[in-house]
């Protein structure tokens, strides 16, 4: 008997798995996944900069975010923000060090840029997938993505200290747009190349 498989190359999000393996060994799988890439937030959390003049330090969480949100699907990305978050508010060592650790440092001067994280990885992950993978797609996915951060960070800082608005925007989101743009364009780079990497595999 002549037996055909089809794959749909539109979509290059996909992981081939066995169908003998059992719902408890896929779970695994993805636990393992999600625990991976926590690490990397966390790693990248620890690769930052304080600035004398705001309380939000410069950090690669961002692009983290970002490349996590361009390489994972939708569900996956959310999964390991979420546990991200937890595994700070635990008090596990996964923030950046230049922060009030722990749940103080989700409710203070940058928690909105990190309860931005599980809303923006996957959006970014819904928004990427699709047949049309190009470089100006993924950047501009980045960028929005980028951008949603900074808008609820910024949010919340104002909230907790009542700046005015223009000291607001001097103190959470000019100061991050160069460096963000770097983030952005690395992350799209990144996540196309894959792109590309996946469909020469079909």
């Amino acid at each position: 008997m002549d037996r055909t498989i089809k794959i749909n190359t539109n979509d290059t999000k996909f992981n081939l798995v066995a169908q003998s393996a059992s719902p408890a060994v896929l779970l695994a799988r993805r636990g393992a996944v999600v625990v991976s890439a926590t690490l990397f937030v966390a790693a990248c959390a620890h690769l930052s900069i304080p600035l004398w003049f705001t309380p939000v330090p410069l950090t690669l969480q961002p692009f983290a975010v970002l490349v996590l949100g361009l390489l994972m699907t939708p569900g996956m990305a959310a999964a390991t923000m979420v546990a991200y978050l937890a595994e700070g508010a635990l008090g596990m060592p996964v923030f950046t060090p230049h922060g009030l650790g722990g749940l103080a440092q989700l409710i203070g001067p940058t928690g909105g840029y990190l309860v931005s994280y599980p809303l923006v990885a996957p959006l970014v992950s819904a928004l990427w997938r699709g047949s049309s993978r190009t470089f100006a797609k993924a950047t501009g996915i980045a960028f929005a993505g980028s951008l949603v951060t900074l808008a609820m960070g910024a949010a919340w800082l104002g909230y907790l200290t009542h700046l005015t608005p223009s000291l607001l925007v001097d103190h959470a989101v000019l100061p991050f747009l160069p460096g963000d743009a770097i983030k952005v364009v690395a992350a799209a780079a990144i996540a196309t190349s894959t792109a590309r990497i996946r469909q020469h595999r079909i």
